[in-house]
């Protein structure tokens, strides 16, 4: 077996530590991204819905970069909602402007109950430049 190719970026180890997993694995040309939330630099949520966005896809552009990407190599995105109803238009606000021209990439939105103490999670897969 291949050993995992495991992408941190620098300085935001204290979730992945905890919880034992890589902010993201390489594979050829992909790259496979954990969720992020809106987490600071030890671990613990924003606590305003509108900031845990807003960190939450900083801490995915860390985890891009620190691989060599940028959200325009991104080509799927998951998303997950502890209140989806009431969320949406602060989370669309911030994806839009993130992801501002076409072609956009594929995106699920996943209602959940439960994200460790956090309101919403962003997870991507994206294309790595050659």
């Amino acid at each position: 077996m291949t050993p995992r190719d495991a992408i941190f970026p620098a300085g935001r180890h204290a979730l992945y530590e905890k919880h034992g997993y890589s902010a993201a694995v390489r594979s050829g040309e992909l790259l496979f991204v954990s969720g992020q939330v809106g987490s600071r630099t030890d671990g613990s949520p924003e606590p305003d819905f509108a900031s845990q966005v807003e960190q939450a896809f900083a801490n995915l552009a860390s985890v891009l970069e620190a691989a060599g990407c940028t959200f325009d190599d991104v080509i799927d995105v998951t998303t997950f909602h502890t209140d989806p109803e009431n969320q949406f238009p602060t989370m669309m606000e911030v994806k839009s402007r993130i992801f501002a021209a076409p072609p956009h990439p594929t995106w699920t939105a996943v209602g959940v109950n439960w994200l460790a103490g956090f309101d919403f999670e962003i997870k991507v897969i994206a294309r790595i430049p050659a």
